[in-house]
């Protein structure tokens, strides 16, 4: 892959990864709540707030688990994803 871009994707994806524990402690729900009510086990939904798949590879939740989390905590997918995108076309 391309390193910056990687790199930056790893950023985006830490910035996600506060939003989604900033609103679910807003929505005053622990982790195994917000999981079981996406569908998703406790570990998965806790690597998504850690902002990592594995050690060393960013989170990357599909749509269908993005728009599940946000209804689960009570918001719209555009005030759970951040808005500061980086640039992810080859270059």
């Amino acid at each position: 892959g391309n390193d910056i871009a990687d790199r930056e994707w790893a950023a985006y994806a830490q910035r996600l990864a506060t939003a989604l524990r900033r609103a679910r402690e807003g929505a005053g729900l622990s982790q195994e709540q917000v999981a079981y009510r996406a569908g998703l086990t406790r570990y998965t939904y806790q690597k998504y707030e850690k902002g990592e798949s594995r050690p060393g590879h960013p989170a990357n939740p599909t749509l269908r688990t993005l728009l599940a989390l946000a209804q689960v905590l009570g918001i719209g997918l555009i005030d759970l994803v951040p808005t500061d995108v980086p640039d992810l076309r080859s270059r």
